[in-house]
């Protein structure tokens, strides 16, 4: 009888359910609250959103993708560095990684701080808002684009039977 990895199963699904979170609120970000904002913006109604609804989704945006790094990097285990180093045959999984790792470095480095600032969070001038608004836009749309090759070669990567202890 084959025996079941309880830490790979359980970095599976932790992936898995993070990577949902993560990427669903992405996408909330890009096709839904941008446009919202901008409407009710215009309408004086924008407050409830950027002050109640962006930053809880922000808090589980940037921690989904901690949490999805980090159950993807245990999933892959002794193979991290084959991965990374696109060898032996983690070519696509190793791409699905690396286009995560920017992913998330985006997340981290770029949207966040630049959300604090347009959120008023952190001070900032109306320049730097304005500024702010334009950088976040560009890599959390950024982010959406490199999602679908990101998901294509993670899903490609998943038919390694003993990278998943299965």
């Amino acid at each position: 009888m084959e025996t079941i990895d309880i830490v790979a199963v359980l970095a599976r699904w932790i992936h898995f359910m993070a990577g949902i979170m993560w990427i669903g609120l992405l996408y909330y970000f890009n096709f839904v609250q941008v446009a919202a904002l901008k409407h009710a913006t215009a309408d004086g109604t924008a407050a409830g959103i950027s002050k109640h609804v962006a930053p809880r989704a922000l808090l589980f945006f940037r921690w989904g993708a901690v949490v999805t790094w980090l159950a993807g990097a245990a999933l892959l285990g002794p193979y991290f560095v084959d991965a990374f180093l696109l060898r032996n045959g983690f070519g696509a999984i190793g791409i699905g990684a690396w286009l995560g790792t920017i992913m998330l470095f985006n997340v981290w480095g770029l949207i966040w701080p630049n959300q604090k600032k347009i959120l008023g969070i952190k001070p900032a001038s109306d320049e730097e808002k304005n500024r702010a608004r334009r950088t976040a836009f560009l890599a959390s749309r950024t982010n959406t684009m490199l999602s679908i090759p990101m998901l294509f070669f993670m899903a490609g990567g998943w038919s390694h039977r003993s990278l998943f202890g299965l």
